[in-house]
């Protein structure tokens, strides 16, 4: 299968590294050089690929995605601080009849991370005398903050009926891959879930575990459902 990775960076790199793995050629690399305004997605340049993969800033995702969906070309989408036009984008799938995963982080161990906040949650939904905090660190260069990971932590945690306060926090420092903890507080005792990246390979296999599974497939997904069905 032919593979476009639309984000050349490090994790752009490191896909095409791994990508032969799941059996992908990787055939077009886009990046603000060769794109910019989109003028590298075209219909001789997407010829024969079936997907792409979307790892650009929060600034130029919408559009790249757009601009793919109007190819025909099925997306996976790792760019992260662009959910505030998550309907618009839905929408797109839809009109489009293309197919399309998103999620904020494509670790493995953070999508059952997701899960395990969630049941915490909901076990203290009605315990008042807990409070929350979600809190994360990232390397200097990432863009958003919070983080996308975070906010659907936070997400997650209200979903599953925890209405109280949620206190959030970030910071950017040097190069670190990525760290996320949860934590409920009482007077009696503290409980503490994190999850602390050591790579970006994890994220980089999951989007290419991704890419595979939405090959031919039509509609809006999330990586949980590819884990999880």
């Amino acid at each position: 299968m032919k593979l476009a990775i639309v984000g050349y960076g490090k994790m752009g790199r490191l896909i095409e590294q791994l990508a032969p793995e799941y059996g992908f050629e990787t055939a077009l690399k886009l990046d603000e050089f060769n794109n910019a305004d989109c003028a590298a997605m075209t219909e001789e340049n997407f010829r024969g690929i079936g997907v792409a993969v979307e790892f650009s800033t929060p600034e130029a995702v919408v559009g790249n995605i757009e601009r793919l969906a109007a190819l025909g070309v099925n997306v996976v989408v790792g760019a992260t601080g662009w959910t505030a036009q998550l309907e618009r984008v839905k929408a797109l799938v839809e009109e489009k009849g293309i197919g399309l995963v998103w999620s904020p982080n494509y670790s493995i161990g953070v999508n059952v991370f997701f899960r395990l906040v969630s049941e915490a949650a909901r076990l203290l939904a009605k315990e008042t005398a807990y409070g929350a905090w979600a809190w994360e660190i990232h390397h200097s260069a990432k863009k958003d903050a919070p983080s996308g990971t975070l906010l659907k932590l936070v997400e997650e945690m209200k979903k599953a009926g925890y209405a109280r306060g949620i206190d959030v926090g970030s910071n950017r420092a040097g190069a670190h891959p990525g760290t996320h903890e949860i934590g409920f507080d009482s007077a009696a005792d503290t409980i503490t879930l994190r999850h602390s990246a050591r790579s970006r390979e994890g994220f980089a296999r999951g989007a290419l575990a991704a890419a595979r599974w939405i090959a031919g497939k039509k509609g809006y997904y999330e990586f949980s459902q590819v884990l999880f069905g």
